[in-house]
């Protein structure tokens, strides 16, 4: 089982930048490909980014592609979400998750779930 926490959240200014982190449990973290959603209220979870358990191959929306970057630690079992020249619509609740096999666009693949950190854009 793998418990996941994130952290680095908070408010900024259209322009800004923020970098999340996701801190894994367990001693097969680099069993699981990762992946970054984010839910705004009012609408569904999507998917934001993922990257492979090697983390050599890595996979965006097409919102943020360009502007976020999704990178890992295999030896500190963390998950880093680089967010730059952010936009109010990415005003969300990012959430880090786990899954077994390859990196996944939909939600409902991974298996594990952090309790998500809030990101908020003002103009």
């Amino acid at each position: 089982q793998v418990q996941l926490v994130e952290s680095g959240g908070g408010l900024v200014q259209v322009g800004g930048s923020l970098r999340l982190s996701c801190a894994a449990s367990g001693r097969t973290f680099s069993s699981y490909a990762m992946g970054w959603f984010r839910q705004a209220p009012g609408k569904e979870r999507e998917f934001v980014a993922a990257i492979s358990r090697s983390g050599g191959s890595t996979y965006y929306a097409d919102s943020v592609k360009d502007r976020f970057a999704i990178s890992r630690d295999n030896a500190k079992n963390m998950v880093y979400l680089q967010m730059n020249s952010l936009k109010a619509e990415d005003t969300a609740v990012y959430y880090c998750a786990a899954d077994r096999g390859f990196p996944q666009v939909a939600p409902n693949k991974y298996d594990y779930w952090g309790q998500g950190t809030q990101v908020t854009v003002s103009s």
